[in-house]
């Protein structure tokens, strides 16, 4: 494989020495983007932008043309498992994701098997494979997946949700029944996130975008539990150097400390959680990525700049962050403001690193 020009992003995840902090924004590739709605289009739907590797390779590299970035990110959905479970995905216009067979019953549960990633979800395979070739070392490829708990919700729910009534309900009604469904798409996710790795993936993040839900005991017995199962089951090394796992858990800033107890490299830390109180958490245990309020670039470039020092503030001297949002960039921001965000994430970081 080509050698790595920018590794600042891996570094900074294993805590290592690095001479700025490294940023890239979840969903990076997204609608923001005139380019991207370009492809999209040409694409005809999402899902067939999904999969097709030329075009997912393509989208995932549009926003490296215009900005510096630290890293890519495989351009997919999280419910590429659960659809390869032949759950019958689609996204209606306006709607979201829908699953024509939701899964409700210990029947439903015994049906599903684990994908084999290399056959129908061949197509994310060759998206890494070819997004690697031609990043050409430029940066480093993250891979990624939904977490076991929020996809599991997706299959229960039959969709999005607002209050969680099928998967709840199942969750205290037939507990059983869902740790069942719970440990079969842990070992989906283990699988497909390592496939990843041995195509190119040189980073891979857990995305637990429900877990936030949950109270305390059930976001441990049912989220952080099966996340820990994932994390202990990742290839660690590949191509000569350690491969970082980040876990991610939307409105999870209360769990941090136990969060870091799972073996993983970095926590991603959303907007509700000061980064300084979140270091504390975590004792300096891993690494933290995160986290400016995605709202914050509707404001000026002016006040963007602001609040990037305010956010490299809060974590302080010190190796270990990686900049980020604190969720998705959203669809209507102009894209010169991510400019201005990244600019000023690479012009006022350097001191953090000084003397270090």
């Amino acid at each position: 494989m080509t050698q790595l020009k920018n590794d600042t992003f891996l570094r900074a995840l294993l805590r290592q020495p690095v001479d700025y902090t490294p940023v890239w924004m979840m969903r990076q590739a997204g609608r923001y983007l005139p380019e991207y709605r370009a492809t999209r289009a040409r694409a005809g739907s999402f899902m067939d932008l999904c999969m097709n590797p030329e075009l997912a390779c393509e989208v995932t590299l549009q926003p490296l043309e215009r900005f510096p970035l630290d890293a890519a990110i495989l351009f997919s959905d999280i419910l590429t498992i659960p659809d390869a479970m032949g759950l019958g995905l689609s996204f209606g216009e306006g709607e979201g994701p829908r699953f024509a067979h939701p899964v409700r019953s210990a029947a439903d549960v015994e049906r599903i098997a684990v994908p084999d990633p290399e056959d129908g979800l061949r197509y994310v395979m060759d998206a890494v494979s070819l997004i690697r070739r031609e990043l050409n070392g430029r940066v480093p490829l993250i891979g990624f997946s939904g977490s076991p708990w929020t996809l599991a919700t997706y299959m229960v729910e039959g969709g999005s949700t607002k209050n969680y009534a099928f998967t709840k309900g199942m969750m205290y009604d037939r507990p059983e029944l869902l740790h069942s469904l719970l440990a079969k798409v842990a070992d989906s996710v283990t699988v497909y996130l390592n496939a990843q790795i041995a195509r190119g993936a040189q980073a891979v993040m857990i995305f637990d975008t429900w877990g936030g839900a949950l109270t305390p005991a059930k976001y441990l017995e049912f989220s952080l539990a099966y996340m820990q199962r994932v994390v202990s089951g990742l290839t660690r090394e590949a191509e000569g150097r350690q491969v970082p796992v980040v876990l991610f858990t939307k409105n999870g800033g209360q769990w941090l400390d136990r969060m870091a107890e799972t073996g993983c490299d970095a926590l991603g830390v959303d907007w509700t959680t000061d980064l300084a109180t979140a270091r504390l958490a975590v004792k300096d245990q891993v690494a933290l990525q995160g986290n400016l309020d995605p709202c914050v670039l509707y404001a000026s470039p002016e006040r963007i700049r602001e609040e990037v020092a305010t956010v490299l503030a809060s974590y302080g001297h010190g190796h270990g962050h990686v900049f980020n949002l604190g969720h998705g960039i959203t669809p209507d921001v102009n894209p010169e403001h991510a400019a201005a965000m990244v600019a000023a994430v690479h012009e006022l970081s350097p001191a953090y690193h000084q003397g270090v």
